[in-house]
Order: structure tokens, then C-alpha cells, then sequence
């Protein structure tokens, strides 16, 4: 009889767990890695429920990955869940998750949550003739979202909030972290926020099921997950800029020049607005330690060699004090004691307390040598054998600090410096023994007034430097004027011939033959005599040459 009833009991107590195991429970619809004991871990979010409550699979049905139906889900293709947060987040602080739908190609929301086609847009099949692709408000004004006791639930059975416009919104959200799950209404994209203050340290996932309105159901259409990190630690970066730096990500920089360094402290939710900061830097070159409230620093490296640089970032945020710890209860003493007395110190409840935040940013730096500066010290017009109205040369003289540059590049550009006409870049091969100065030539077609940016570079370093020239007009020769000037170029050609024969018949003249003389008479060595001796007067030789010339700049 003993037996009997123990058999009973048993069955009595199966039966009773039956329902309770054949129930879908959240942590099986929306995870199958975690466990049922998985929330235990972990303090409650607040306004999140536990992944133990179950699940109405009735309204909201679950296909496991693979499933058939999930290719009818949508009309017109598959939608697809981008989920994205402000991860890292400082532990207190706030992280926010924003869940966005793209819909197939040709598809959009309206104003009135419904999916729509797009007007002239064509797609795999060739443009719609119907305008809806779902019509939900149809649907809700026919009577079928007009009962909340039935399908305006959650998988939960907590009916939606009736908010102003809800029935627009026809897409359910669920988020799933640590074990505890978040239901949301919302449209084509959805954003919620968490407290990271009882959220673990390290790396987390969040995982989203989004479910599409369906009559009195919902019909599952995407999910997606994303892994966000909560960390005790600023989360910190700094960018760093010189100028005339050819390459600023290469951590490569110039000597003599100072590196602009600016902290960038990534706080989306402003958790850090009330709190004091300060910068402790040590720029590994031995000139000591800098501490500054201010996230930006100017410091210049003197010697050439890599650096080690060290950003020490503090943060004192002010806050409510913890609870007190309960204390031991005192030992009973029947004599009165001076610790029993008002004097003990109580903590108040209101109190505020400071908690200390820090951040850490670590880098290499190289520091070499380039060129540090450039200057134009002369321009001037450079005069052609015959002049071109609509051609004008002119020469840059320009010198620069540093390292001799190996190219020069010209931008002319409109006045404002912001339309460029032409751009010339010219390899530099000049053997100056360590004197940087250079000639650049360069044309202007038309007059007006240009704006010039004259570029050296190097390997490292890239230096420049602009200027505004005027180039006047020039008047075009006119057919009188080009008359006159062949007549001048004839009448000066006569000239020079006339005083050419007078000077040769003078020398002819004047020679006489020697009677008894031997030898041979070569006929025409006067002439040829006369001719070298006119050239020698009219085209002198470069017989001398100004040593100051090999100190002239090369023409660019």
C-alpha cells in the first residue's frame, strides 16, 4: 500500500511538471546557449524581466535557423536587423542599442508605419502596380487590433502601452542580455538604453528577435546580436597632428616642430560632464611630467630617435556613497561606555562620495628631421625674345629650413585659392651643399590675379607656402606696329651690311702686292680676315665667366 501510494505521488507530481516543461521560456526562443540558470549570475537590469517567464509561442511563434517558413516571413525578399551600440561603455554610464530594418530593394515605411512600394523604382520583378506591400492600418481599422486582451500582447502577455500613435507602430522588439530580456514597440528602427551599473565587466552580447504584425499573430522576420563592452577603465584616444608632417598616422613626426596631442574621452551619455579630469603625460624625452586639466597639448621633440609616450587620464566623478556594510552587533556591557555615546560617526545616506576613474593611452613615437619651413624671398618677370600676349613666365626664388626637399609642386589657383588652374610637380636635383634655394619657373596664361602654392617635399615632410601675383595685360601687336618693326629690321640689316663692305674695300685698298717676294698668295684670306675681325666686334666670345653665377638657383 506504501508502494501504491509513493507510485502515485510520483505520478501526481509528474503531472504537475508537465505543463510547466512542455512551456516555451524565454531563454529557449531567444538563445540556445544559455542556461536556465544563466540570470542567477548576474543583478537585475533595471526594467528587464528574467529569461525564466514564458513564452506565448500561440502569438509569436519560433522557427529554429533553417526553417522553411522563414522564406515567406516577408514579401519580396528577406529583412535584414543592423544592430549597432556606443560600446565601450564606463561601467555606470549609459550604452544604447539602435536596432535599424532595411527592408527589400523598393520598399519603404510611410508616415503611417505601413511598407510601401517605391514610386519608380524597379526591382528583380519589374515595378509594383500595387502600392502597399503591407497595410496595417487596413487591417487595425477593420477590427482586427481593436481587442487588447487577445493580440495587442507581448510574448509575455503584458499588453502594450497605449501611447499616442502605438497602433503605428507594428513591429515587436525583443533585446536579450545576461540572462533578462526587454519588449519594445516600435517601426522601422527601435533604441533603448541600459544602465551599465550592475552590468559585468568585459565583453557582453546582446541579442534582438524583431516580430512583423500579422492579423491576430506576429510572424518572426529578423534576428541579430552584437557583442558590446562594459570596462572600469576611460576608454581613451588621442590624435595627434604637426604641421608640415607628410604621413599623421604613421606616428612618424619632425624634429623642432611642435606635435599638437588632443585627448578624445568616448562618454556618449555625458557620464563624466560633472566630473574633474585631469592629464598626467610623460613624453619619454626626459623633459619630466606634465599634468594639465586641459585635453590638449602642444610639446616638441628636440632630439632626433624614437620616444615612448605614457597619457595617464584621472576622472573624479561625484556620486551618491554606498550603502553602509552592516556592522557586528557590540558585546552587552552593563557599564556605560564613552563609544555608546552621540560622538560615534554615522554615515548619512545622503551623502556624496568620490569615485576615481582612470584611462590610459600608450604610443611610439619617431621623431626625424624635414623641412620646417618655406618662404618666397623674390619674384620676378621672366623676358622672352619675343612676347605672347596670352603667355607670361615668372620666376619664384624660395628658400626653406631643414632638409633639401626632393619635389616642388605649383598650384595656380583663382584668387580665392580654392579653384586650381593647373598643377606642376618637379623632382628637385640640385646640389646646393646643404643651402636650400631654388628658381621655380612657371607660366600664366592670361593676365589677372592668380593665387600660387608652392609645395616642397620630402619623404616625411611636406612644406608650403602661398603668394597672390598680378600679371598685367599684354597689348596685342597691332599690323601697323609689326610693319614698323620689319622696316627697323630691315633698315638695321642694311646698315650693318654697308658698314661691313666699306670696312672690307678699306683693308683691300690699302694692301699691296710685294714684287720680289716668294711664296704664295692666297686670294680672299683678307676678306675672310675682315669678316672673323667684324665678328669678333659685333658677337663678342664668352671669354669670361662671372664666378657669382655658380651661386645662382636652378630653374624649376
Amino acid at each position: 500500500m506504501e508502494c501504491f501510494s509513493c507510485f502515485l505521488g510520483l505520478l501526481l507530481l509528474l503531472a504537475a511538471r508537465l505543463p510547466l516543461d512542455a512551456a516555451k521560456r524565454f531563454h529557449d526562443v531567444l538563445s540556445n546557449e544559455r542556461t536556465s540558470g544563466y540570470m542567477r549570475e548576474y543583478n537585475q537590469l533595471n526594467g528587464w524581466s528574467s529569461d525564466e517567464n514564458e513564452w506565448n509561442e500561440k502569438l509569436y511563434p519560433v522557427w529554429k535557423r533553417g526553417d522553411s517558413r522563414w522564406k515567406n516571413s516577408w514579401k519580396g525578399g528577406h529583412v535584414q536587423a543592423i544592430l549597432t551600440s556606443d560600446s565601450p561603455a564606463l561601467v555606470g554610464s549609459t550604452i544604447t542599442f539602435v536596432v535599424n530594418l532595411v527592408f527589400p530593394r523598393c520598399q519603404t515605411e510611410d508616415v503611417s508605419g505601413n511598407i510601401v512600394y517605391e514610386k519608380n523604382c524597379r526591382n528583380d520583378t519589374g515595378p509594383s502596380s500595387d502600392q502597399y506591400v503591407y497595410n496595417w492600418t487596413e487591417e487595425v481599422d477593420s477590427g482586427n487590433g481593436n481587442s487588447p486582451g487577445h493580440q495587442n500582447v507581448f510574448p509575455d502577455g503584458k499588453p502594450f502601452p497605449h501611447h499616442p500613435g502605438w497602433k503605428r507602430w507594428n513591429f515587436v522588439y525583443v533585446f536579450h542580455t545576461l540572462g533578462q530580456y526587454f519588449q519594445k514597440l516600435g517601426r522601422g528602427s527601435a533604441r533603448i538604453s541600459v544602465n551599465t551599473a550592475n552590468v559585468p565587466l568585459g565583453p557582453q552580447l546582446m541579442e534582438v528577435t524583431v516580430y512583423r504584425r500579422h492579423r491576430r499573430a506576429y510572424v518572426p522576420i529578423a534576428k541579430v546580436k552584437d557583442v558590446y563592452v562594459v570596462t572600469d577603465h576611460i576608454p581613451v584616444f588621442v590624435t595627434m597632428y604637426q604641421k608640415n608632417d607628410r604621413n599623421l598616422s604613421d606616428e612618424t613626426f619632425l624634429r623642432d616642430l611642435p606635435i599638437m596631442f588632443t585627448v578624445l574621452i568616448h562618454d556618449p551619455s555625458h557620464f563624466l560632464n560633472e566630473s574633474a579630469i585631469y592629464y598626467k603625460w610623460n613624453f619619454g624625452d626626459n623633459t619630466g611630467l606634465f599634468v594639465s586639466n586641459n585635453p590638449t597639448l602642444n610639446h616638441t621633440y628636440v632630439l632626433n630617435g624614437t620616444f615612448n609616450l605614457n597619457l595617464t587620464v584621472q576622472a573624479v566623478v561625484p556620486g551618491p556613497c554606498p550603502s553602509p556594510s552592516p556592522k557586528p552587533p557590540k558585546p552587552t556591557s552593563f557599564l556605560p561606555s564613552a563609544s555608546d555615546n552621540p560622538l560615534e560617526l554615522r554615515e548619512s545616506p545622503d551623502e556624496m562620495c568620490q569615485i576615481y576613474r582612470y584611462g590610459y593611452f600608450k604610443a611610439t613615437i619617431t621623431i626625424v628631421e624635414g623641412i620646417l619651413e618655406v618662404n618666397i624671398v623674390r619674384m620676378t618677370d621672366v623676358l622672352m625674345p619675343v612676347p605672347q600676349p596670352d603667355n607670361s613666365l615668372m620666376d619664384f626664388v624660395v628658400t626653406c629650413q631643414g632638409t633639401i626637399p626632393t619635389e616642388v609642386c605649383t598650384i595656380v589657383s583663382d584668387p580665392t585659392c580654392q579653384l586650381a588652374h593647373s598643377t606642376v610637380c618637379d623632382p628637385v636635383d640640385v646640389d646646393v651643399a646643404g643651402m636650400c634655394l631654388l628658381t621655380v619657373r612657371r607660366a600664366f596664361t592670361g593676365s589677372g590675379t592668380y593665387c600660387v602654392n608652392l609645395t616642397l617635399g620630402d619623404d616625411t615632410s611636406l612644406a608650403l607656402t602661398s603668394t597672390l601675383v598680378s600679371v598685367p595685360a599684354r597689348d596685342p601687336p597691332s599690323p601697323l606696329r609689326m610693319a614698323n618693326g620689319a622696316l627697323v629690321s630691315v633698315g638695321c640689316l642694311a646698315i650693318f651690311v654697308t658698314a661691313i663692305t666699306l670696312l672690307v674695300y678699306k683693308k683691300r685698298k690699302g694692301y699691296k702686292l710685294i714684287e720680289n717676294s716668294t711664296g704664295i698668295v692666297v686670294k680672299g684670306n683678307g676678306l675672310g680676315v675682315s669678316l672673323n675681325r667684324a665678328k669678333a666686334m659685333f658677337r663678342p666670345g664668352n671669354q669670361e665667366k662671372d664666378p657669382l653665377l655658380n651661386h645662382q638657383p636652378g630653374i624649376l
